[in-house]
């Protein structure tokens, strides 16, 4: 981003670094087509097993076209010159850290600028996909040709985006883009239950589901990792009824009681985790609560393709990514306008890969116990709505309008 950037003309910075952030959309579009046909030719179980290593192989050949481009690359006009005039930072990361005004600046990438494309872009690309496929138990052709669909739809938006910052600000760009996203997810993937999975809409409504626990026994399932087990017994009734994709309402039990799950007039006993008969309690909890879900019609099987309205959840679909390529558009001249040219690549790269961590990648984890917690499918989607929200609140206050700004002198 920093090298285009440092090549682009003043006025058309934007667009220029808006090429690079379209590869997103672009990597994403690669990686489908290399999984897909792999998955097929192999088979899941041995996908799952040991086959999902071959495209990390093979993207050992974009690896070594890369460094043989990368290789080839001579420094950028304003890099050549910073160095002829002796300007550049001998400390970069002290005088990043050192000085209260790049501190703040910093802190204004890293709570303002970041956060808000992160959840925002990840939201529309990567959490659709698991909730079109997990929740709303879309066959995964189907919603990877949709959300692929989608993608290649969006993509060419970025550059506009990217473009229109040059003509009108930074700013309004990117801020109309985390606003929107605040505003809409949550009212966009209710519609799109409504469009892919009618039957899970009527059955959240019709016949709601109370899991009655003490609360003290209920843990925050935030496992990011994936390695992390929840054995008390309302864990487990929370996590099996938000592993079938359904919402439930909470209500107290006695203190120490163990966890029940109610569905109409069935109520199932849950267990603790615990002992060297666990796995006996759990083969009975599971048996007896998917009956109990296939007795009130609430098991919502694969999605019905007959009910599927492919158009209107295209468009949903569409709209959730193209929040996501108003907000990368514009944040990668925001960053690089940010800084000086002496302790850029520093003090971008702190606060950009750090954000896009904390903000992005940990956002399934997040919004998972988010939604075990409340008993809400969409609940997890108010993680992304206020961080975006508080991201729109820093930006508009803080940051300044960088746009057509010499990045030399700057």
């Amino acid at each position: 981003m920093i090298y285009v950037a440092e090549h682009a003309p003043n006025e058309q910075r934007g667009a220029w670094t808006a090429w690079i952030v379209s590869t997103a959309g672009i990597g994403f579009l690669l990686a489908v087509a290399v999984i897909t046909p792999a998955r097929y030719l192999i088979g899941d179980a041995d996908f799952i097993a040991w086959g999902w290593r071959i495209p990390f192989l093979l993207s050992s050949a974009l690896l070594a076209f890369s460094l043989w481009i990368r290789l080839t690359l001579d420094e950028s006009p304003e890099f050549k010159k910073m160095k002829e005039q002796g300007a550049g930072s001998k400390a970069p990361v002290s005088e990043t850290f050192g000085q209260w005004k790049y501190i703040k600046l910093v802190l204004i990438a890293l709570f303002g600028i970041v956060p808000g494309q992160a959840v925002v872009w990840y939201t529309g690309q990567f959490y659709t996909l698991f909730f079109l496929t997990r929740v709303l138990k879309v066959d995964a052709s189907t919603a990877n040709i949709l959300l692929v669909s989608a993608t290649v739809l969006t993509t060419p938006l970025y550059i506009l985006f990217g473009w229109l910052s040059d003509r009108i600000g930074r700013k309004p760009v990117y801020l109309s883009g985390v606003i929107l996203g605040a505003l809409l997810i949550i009212p966009l993937f209710k519609t799109l239950t409504h469009y892919c999975n009618p039957t899970l809409e009527r059955a959240l409504k019709e016949a709601p589901i109370v899991v009655m626990a003490d609360p003290a026994q209920c843990s925050l399932q935030f496992n990011p990792l994936g390695t992390a087990k929840f054995t008390s017994s309302c864990d487990i009734a929370k996590g099996s009824i938000v592993g079938y994709g359904l919402s439930y309402q909470n209500e107290l039990a006695p203190v120490g009681a163990t966890a029940r799950i109610k569905i109409g007039n069935t109520a199932i006993t849950s267990y603790n985790d615990t002992g060297p008969d666990a796995a006996a309690k759990a083969k009975d909890f599971n048996t007896a609560l998917a009956a109990a879900l296939k007795q009130g019609d609430l098991i919502s099987g694969p999605a019905n393709p007959a009910e599927i309205n492919t158009p209107m959840a295209l468009l949903v679909l569409i709209a959730l990514l193209s929040f996501g390529t108003i907000t990368f558009a514009t944040t990668a001249s925001m960053l690089i306008e940010l800084f000086p040219s002496r302790i850029r690549y520093t003090a971008m790269s702190f606060p950009y890969h750090l954000g896009i961590a904390w903000f992005g990648g940990f956002l399934p984890a997040t919004a998972f116990m988010i939604v075990a917690a409340t008993g809400d499918i969409y609940s997890g989607l108010y993680y992304p709505a206020f961080i975006a929200t508080i991201s729109s609140i820093v930006v508009l206050l803080f940051a300044k309008e960088t746009s057509g700004s010499d990045i030399y002198t700057h």
